[in-house]
């Protein structure tokens, strides 16, 4: 990234976390911390700007001091609604964005999606495992705020089928899969939290 592209970035925890006994996944703690802290300390020393995308405990999230932004929909319409949120409040020509729930994710694999996007010249890079894409895990143009914002009109939600319709690469993680480990459950929760 060239010193003049800005970078903003965006905590993705606006989501209702049905799984997680409807408690709001980001302030969920994760060996001691909230999970949401996990993500900040990724993102932050990589972008200029960094939004938390929450729809519920706003003043809970105002504390962790960056500025929280909703869904412009009151109707949980999955990531997209808080990425679209995102571009709108920024003025950064890329947007980093990252789940609340992915507490092994550290800035140098944040950098290397930065990297694949702008070294490919695409519209947007997203994090592969070796098996599959994590859609949630990108690097994206805000150029694209008109076409997302069409197709969230249409009534269309799933991120992958929105982002294949734009010039879309992936940036390899296939050697730390485990990077994308996230708590739906309460279980999963123990189960990271684990002995190791």
């Amino acid at each position: 990234m060239n010193s003049q592209t800005k970078v903003a970035g965006v905590i993705l925890a606006g989501g209702r976390a049905r799984r997680m006994n409807n408690q709001d996944k980001g302030l969920v703690n994760f060996k001691g911390r909230p999970l949401v802290s996990y993500a900040i300390t990724a993102l932050a020393p990589v972008v200029d700007t960094l939004f938390i995308n929450a729809n519920r405990n706003i003043e809970r999230y105002r504390q962790f001091g960056y500025p929280v932004i909703s869904d412009q929909t009151d109707s949980f319409d999955g990531p997209l609604a808080g990425i679209l949120s995102a571009m709108t409040h920024s003025n950064a020509d890329i947007l980093l964005v990252l789940p609340c729930d992915s507490p092994l994710i550290q800035s140098r694999h944040l950098q290397k999606l930065l990297s694949a996007c702008a070294e490919n010249n695409a519209d947007a890079a997203v994090a592969f495992d070796g098996t599959k894409p994590h859609p949630v895990f990108l690097a994206i143009k805000t150029a694209l705020q008109n076409s997302l914002q069409e197709y969230l009109s249409s009534g269309q939600r799933k991120v992958i089928t929105w982002l294949a319709q734009h010039n879309l690469i992936q940036a390899d993680f296939s050697d730390a899969p485990e990077i994308f480990n996230n708590m739906n459950t309460m279980a999963e929760l123990s189960m990271l939290e684990g002995p190791h």
